[in-house]
């Protein structure tokens, strides 16, 4: 079950393994998911496509604070 932070109005959603970010993200969310390579912090844009960083980050804090910096960014 997906884990969600608001932060300024922007949805940080915590997937957990095998959850889709298709499923459970919408236009505007930023989505973060764990594989053998690492955290990665995915956009999902207004059309449904979703862009990310082409390093993985070695934690989950080092993920989780890149996305409160991006949603800090789009909200202003």
């Amino acid at each position: 079950m997906p884990t969600v932070i608001k932060h300024r109005r922007i949805n940080i959603v915590t997937l957990a393994p095998g959850e889709s970010i298709t499923e459970h993200c919408r236009s505007g969310d930023i989505a973060i998911v764990q594989d053998e390579q690492g955290w990665w912090a995915h956009f999902v844009g207004d059309n449904g496509e979703v862009s990310g960083y082409d390093e993985p980050f070695e934690s989950y804090n080092k993920a989780l604070w890149t996305a409160k910096a991006a949603a800090e960014f789009a909200a202003e």
